[in-house]
């Protein structure tokens, strides 16, 4: 089973690895733990991973004015783990573009 959703390509993610070369940040489904992550992760970009952190985030209700009216609604909820590599190891997200 895969627990990797995708790689978490955002402004703060890439700031993130700038600073520490070495971190790298996924979105995971929410049943995954961090062994099964760490697993995945170094079968996946054949690395060594040194630590797991992870966090889970609450959906949040969103409404907005339409010509029907107030339409409600509600944005997913997610997990996402940041990954800590051995130093010298790296990901590159970009490669297969």
């Amino acid at each position: 089973m895969a627990f990797i959703i995708k790689p978490l390509v955002t402004e703060k993610m890439n700031n993130i690895t700038e600073k520490m070369s070495n971190r790298f940040g996924f979105v995971v489904r929410p049943e995954a733990n961090k062994l099964q992550i760490k697993a995945e992760v170094e079968s996946l970009y054949n690395v060594t991973v040194v630590d797991v952190n992870t966090a889970v985030y609450a959906g949040k209700r969103s409404a907005r004015y339409t010509k029907a009216g107030l339409v409600k609604g509600q944005k997913n909820s997610f997990k996402k783990a940041i990954v800590t590599l051995k130093e010298g190891d790296t990901i590159d997200f970009y490669s297969n573009i």
